[in-house]
């Protein structure tokens, strides 16, 4: 698991930290927070996109030059020091590219030359129209397909490896791609072998065997929040949605009613586009089937190869969703164009997040918790047992998989998530509190607006992010109504309804006969969420896979959706704290997130072995607890549910409690209380075995 340097020790994988850079926080910023995380156990700085974008880009994502590092922040000169002094601290560096797509900009040369924007980008002969990343117009698809576009568009990022100044990339949105397959396997054919890909996986969806690294953890942050969710809940939560919303229907059906509206609306010009690869037959049922099939597909995509025949059994399983003759055509029985297939897969990402995680995620809000990308909100929990299948599973196949609890494109923080999730435990008792809710705020509102639906919304927002500023909520407010597109939207935006909206928002901070409720009950969900937030964290730390942490989020961090998930971070607050706690200071609530990282990392510091190759054997807890062996020496329980006299199956021995310093003999069986203590969560290390 470590890569060479040449300019320092070795790098062992052990935590990710992400960095989103801007003008403001370039690489030399970077560069000087090198000392705070190496010394909190960090192994790899994990930089957003660093390659030129256009000028004023506030988050690299939209690249005008694939062959420059960004001059906004830094330059190559800028980059090195970073490099260096990272190496110097035996620190790695991951880096964001972006393949499937570029800055549609005057500044990017391939863009500005026709000849050479037919050549590196996807445009359509007939139309003039090219294709897009998801509804944005000004990131044009790259033809990547194209052995010659791959070359100029990698040839910064491949230099970079093999120098040794970044010793792994992660691949955005690989599904845009014509063959994300062949890609992948070109790029570890070019000395690529640490990759992770943005890849966004269905619950129960299984990654396929690519030669990456494995995902960014999606998978993982949605299991470990889901695995905090009371199902007893669900009924209560259920019928609650319904009252407010007017609503019955379940999730999947908002979603595919999202779905369609995306495919014959917004991405009506790529479906026409699509039809005519058809070679001048008539799609199934007319471009309405064809929306609808591309609206169907229970996944991001499928991956048939159509020039080799290939179709997977987890193509056909996902297929079997459409109509019999869009069966037929994408499992290569009825002769279908390969242009159609390449392109339909293609197609089905793009209405697939701009419909369920920009559109149906907005309106359905039963409990927003489960509402994230890669999430199903119709999966309502899930049981200790599918947890350790997840975890065993990721051990077996993709054990350097990443595991997060947040990232940049998360709709929730972790700790706003576990706050909202915690009301699945008290369903009955938030029923009858958001109702009193709904009655001491109906004057507040404007006629219709917002509407119960609304309102829910921005009741459990306000409890998960309490407290927040009102400006934050508004400027939120504002982009969950329109991705919503109920009363709203972007493009025929209705200002008088989202000014009521955010008027009755900022007139929450002054209703005392309101707050006199709300801010009690929000602050007993708080120590609940703050519990389920920290039991989350000491999972994401010692199971298989490599943590990965957001910027900031070492300390509690309540943050909604980008942009409000990009602000700037107290540095100084963090680095004061972390040298306290390395000096004797007291774990309180305040610093406790800070420690179970320094502690947890330390043990992975100690014990690399154990977490990169020891394995993962799930030990018999009951239902109300998680517990594990990693390999034979370290031991973790932490309880999932309120019995803390079940017993818990042991591995006996000597051992010491990595986070009290606590030394104990251990049977075959304690129960979670002795084990668990009164925060409900311990690692233990074996004694008397030299770490390795």
């Amino acid at each position: 698991m470590s890569v060479s340097d040449g300019q320092g020790a070795a790098a062992e994988l052990r935590a990710t930290y992400r960095l989103q850079l801007t003008s403001s926080f370039g690489f030399a910023a970077a560069r000087a927070l090198v000392p705070y995380l190496r010394d909190l156990g960090i192994s790899h700085l994990y930089l957003s996109p660093s390659f030129q974008a256009r000028p004023g880009s506030t988050h690299g994502y939209d690249v005008v030059d694939p062959s420059r590092l960004s001059e906004a922040l830094g330059g190559e000169p800028e980059f090195d020091r970073l490099s260096a002094e990272a190496r110097a601290a035996g620190l790695g560096v991951v880096l964001d590219i972006v393949p499937n797509h570029m800055g549609a900009d005057d500044a990017n040369r391939y863009w500005a030359d026709p000849e050479l924007r037919r050549r590196f980008f996807d445009v359509d002969e007939a139309t003039g129209r090219y294709r897009r990343f998801f509804d944005i117009d000004d990131l044009a698809a790259i033809r990547q397909e194209d052995p010659e576009v791959f070359e100029a568009t990698h040839v910064l990022a491949l230099r970079l490896l093999h120098e040794g100044r970044i010793d792994g990339l992660r691949v955005d949105h690989p599904d845009g791609l014509a063959d994300p397959g062949g890609y992948l396997r070109e790029l570890a054919g070019r000395g690529a072998d640490r990759v992770w890909v943005e890849k966004i996986l269905d619950p129960g969806e299984r990654l396929r065997e690519w030669p990456v690294s494995g995902t960014v953890g999606y998978e993982f942050l949605n299991d470990v929040c889901a695995l905090f969710v009371d199902p007893a809940g669900e009924a209560t939560l259920t019928a609650l949605w319904r009252e407010v919303s007017g609503d019955p229907r379940p999730f999947a059906d908002v979603a595919l009613e999202a779905k369609l509206e995306q495919a014959s609306g917004t991405f009506a010009p790529e479906v026409e586009r699509l039809a005519r690869e058809l070679d001048g037959r008539e799609p199934p049922e007319g471009i309405g089937g064809l929306a609808r099939a591309l609206s169907s597909l229970p996944v991001y995509r499928t991956y048939i190869d159509p020039a080799r025949g290939r179709v997977e059994a987890a193509d056909r399983e996902a297929i079997a969703h459409l109509d019999a003759a869009y069966q037929k055509l994408l499992s290569l029985d009825d002769g279908a164009p390969p242009g159609f297939v390449t392109r339909f897969q293609q197609t089905t990402p793009a209405i697939m997040a701009k419909g369920v995680e920009d559109t149906a995620f907005y309106r359905y809000g039963r409990l927003l918790a489960l509402n994230d990308v890669g999430g199903d909100p119709s999966r309502f929990g899930i049981g200790v047992d599918d947890f350790h299948s997840g975890c065993a599973e990721r051990a077996r196949r993709f054990p350097l998989n990443l595991v997060t609890t947040m990232t940049h494109d998360a709709k929730r923080s972790a700790d706003v998530r576990a706050r909202i999730a915690a009301l699945a435990g008290i369903a009955e008792e938030w029923r009858a509190e958001v109702e009193r809710w709904f009655a001491l705020t109906e004057h507040l509102r404007a006629g219709e607006a917002p509407d119960d639906a609304e309102r829910y919304f921005i009741f459990q927002t306000l409890l998960g992010a309490w407290p927040i500023e009102p400006e934050r909520m508004a400027t939120y407010m504002e982009k969950a109504l329109r991705e919503a597109k109920r009363n709203t939207n972007w493009v025929e935006q209705n200002h008088e309804w989202e000014e009521a909206a955010k008027r009755f928002c900022a007139a929450l901070y002054a209703e005392e006969p309101f707050l006199s409720r709300f801010e009690p009950f929000t602050a007993r969900v708080a120590i609940a969420g703050q519990t389920a937030a920290l039991k989350q964290l000491v999972l994401k730390l010692t199971v298989p896979g490599v943590p990965d942490i957001y910027q900031g989020d070492e300390l509690e961090y309540r943050a909604l959706v980008d942009p409000d998930n990009r602000r700037p971070v107290d540095w100084d607050l963090r680095q004061a704290m972390l040298r306290r706690l390395m000096g004797g200071s007291p774990v309180v609530d305040e610093n406790r997130k800070l420690f179970l990282i320094l502690r947890l990392l330390g043990l992975r510091a100690r014990r690399p072995k154990t977490f990169s190759a020891g394995g993962y054997e799930a030990l018999d807890a009951g239902a109300g607890a998680c517990a594990f062996l990693r390999g034979d020496d370290v031991f973790v329980t932490v309880a999932v549910g309120p019995d803390s006299g079940a017993a818990v199956e042991a591995p006996g021995g000597e051992w010491r409690n990595v986070l009290s310093g606590d030394e104990r003999s251990l049977g075959k069986s304690e129960t979670l209380e002795r084990l668990a203590g009164a925060h409900g969560f311990a690692v233990y290390e074996r004694l008397g075995r030299a770490a390795a």
